[in-house]
């Protein structure tokens, strides 16, 4: 699976998670531009990246996905050490 692929897929379920458009998921996306990213859509995030990549996030890194880029290097990450 390419980067490219890889965000898309991560730009779909943050769309789907805090029901906001795709076109509004951009690279500067993060929890202080999503209204309705509060705690439980986050945990739900987390839970859905892990289903969709049929991967395991750290929990040391769980805190700090709070924007795209993070999220993206995260998951990348998680995929190399499987």
């Amino acid at each position: 699976m390419s980067e490219k692929e890889i965000n898309e897929t991560i730009k779909n379920t943050l769309s789907l998670v805090f029901e906001v458009s795709e076109d509004e998921i951009t690279e500067d996306t993060s929890a202080d531009s999503v209204e309705n990213w509060d705690s439980i859509r986050h945990l739900n995030l987390i839970l859905a990246l892990e289903e969709q990549f049929d991967i395991t996030i750290p929990d040391e890194d769980v805190g700090n996905m709070l924007n795209f880029k993070i999220i993206s290097h995260v998951v990348v990450e998680a995929l190399n050490g499987k």
